[in-house]
């Protein structure tokens, strides 16, 4: 199976023979894997060099020309970084794009923390109006980053990772979807964490919601599955509690209670690869089950 950045990088390529008003602006990262897009429309294709703060200058700049820009680099280099530029460019001057990750939270551990980026989302959260896609499998990535690059001129970041789900899902960019139903609680999948989750809660009476999209966080779906039972686990793969605050939100009118588990506050100092970060975060399915079960009022199934 290809990665979400392989299908990134194939379905950028098609998109740009599709539409006269698509650009895309490089900071050398993939630049290898978009050779034919650059070689096709070198004057809708720039390479910026290792210069993340005109990326994203030359994205806002190009979209206050009238284009359509996606902007890609690692997360690390494309939120966090050159932060300002896109506070300022992109929301303060009123123009849309589409950024475009990879490399996730610790995607790549032998890059040490200057590749890792769990607060992505989260700093994203401190701007307003901001469309956040997490796809958890190469073919959601393909339809999430279509539905960002039509998405009229909106502001949109689409994270891809490296971990993926075994099977994709018929996505929408927007709402939750329902991927099975309990009454003793809610557990909000993120992304590349559904796997994970649903071997966790095996055998608990839970309902599973499957969240590709996190802003807008779609409210009404986590109120009528929260209807039965007001507790709620969000399982993200960014930094633990960043949807907790739009959780609590959408159950203002009822009690209720949330449990956020993502990667730890704490910088883990060791290589290692992505398995041993997940579960160094409490992130792989037997940790998950442990934290889930102490949490919600649900005994396992006999």
């Amino acid at each position: 199976m290809d990665t979400m950045r392989d299908r990134f990088t194939t379905t950028v390529t098609r998109l740009l023979d599709e539409d006269p008003r698509l650009a895309l602006v490089l900071a050398e990262i993939s630049r290898d894997r978009l050779e034919d897009a650059e070689h096709r429309h070198p004057d809708r294709v720039i390479n910026v060099g290792i210069r993340e703060q005109l990326l994203i200058g030359t994205g806002a700049g190009l979209a206050l020309a009238g284009l359509r820009p996606i902007v890609h680099t690692f997360a690390s280099f494309l939120v966090e970084r050159p932060f300002e530029q896109i506070k300022l460019d992109f929301g303060h001057q009123g123009v849309g794009g589409v950024l475009v990750s990879a490399g996730g939270s610790y995607d790549w551990p032998a890059g040490g923390f200057t590749h890792m980026s769990p607060g992505d989302v989260a700093l994203l959260d401190t701007l307003d109006g901001w469309t956040v896609h997490v796809p958890g499998h190469p073919d959601e990535a393909e339809t999430l980053i279509r539905h960002a690059v039509a998405a009229g001129d909106n502001k949109v970041y689409v994270r891809l990772s490296q971990q993926s789900n075994t099977e994709g899902l018929a996505v929408d960019g927007a709402r939750f979807l329902t991927v099975r139903e309990g009454n003793g609680g809610v557990v909000i999948a993120v992304g590349p964490m559904l796997d994970a989750v649903l071997a966790a809660v095996e055998g608990l009476d839970v309902t599973v919601l499957y969240a590709s999209t996190v802003r807008p966080f779609d409210a009404a779906t986590l109120r009528r599955a929260a209807a039965k039972s007001p507790h709620v686990v969000i399982v993200e793969p960014y930094l633990e509690g960043t949807s907790n605050a739009a959780a609590g939100a959408a159950l203002q009118s009822v009690p209720h209670r949330v449990l956020g588990l993502g990667v730890a506050r704490r910088e883990l100092r060791r290589y290692g690869d992505m398995s041993e970060h997940l579960a160094a975060h409490g992130l792989d399915p037997a940790s998950l089950r442990e934290r889930i079960s102490a949490f919600l009022p649900v005994p396992a199934s006999a």
